[in-house]
């Protein structure tokens, strides 16, 4: 693992802390990096009408959007046990890139797999399909 990628483990590990999961107790904490650098953190936050509860994943990257940033490297997931993001979440991720490096980790700061938007979401519904 690079320094990088521990940085940003780490990021999403203190932003999920700041989770508001009171129903499902599950607390996601993630740190999305754009290519320039910059690093962008969310956390899950629910809702008692569950379908209008967000992930961290989308947290973060709405974050980073709403900042003007379009461009993104890698994107961490801390969970308790390693969770992967859902299919919306990976679809969210695939409007910006199926390259983007997805870390998973444990709160301990343990990476436990390193994959892709392509990987995570195959045949990944994309602009191209919009032309």
């Amino acid at each position: 693992m690079t320094s990088e990628d521990k940085q940003l483990i780490d990021v999403a590990r203190q932003a999920r802390q700041h989770a508001y999961a009171p129903y499902s107790h599950y607390r996601v904490g993630a740190a999305v990096r754009t290519r320039n650098g910059r690093i962008f953190s969310g956390v899950n936050i629910e809702n008692a009408a569950y379908p209008t509860s967000i992930c961290a994943e989308r947290v973060a990257l709405f974050k980073a959007i709403s900042e003007g940033e379009r461009e993104f490297d890698a994107i961490a997931v801390v969970t308790e046990n390693g969770g992967s993001p859902c299919g919306s979440c990976r679809q969210v991720l695939a409007e910006f890139g199926l390259h983007i490096r997805v870390l998973i980790a444990d709160t301990q700061g343990q990476q436990i797999r390193e994959t892709t938007v392509a990987e995570l979401l195959p045949e990944a519904f994309t602009s191209t399909f919009l032309q």
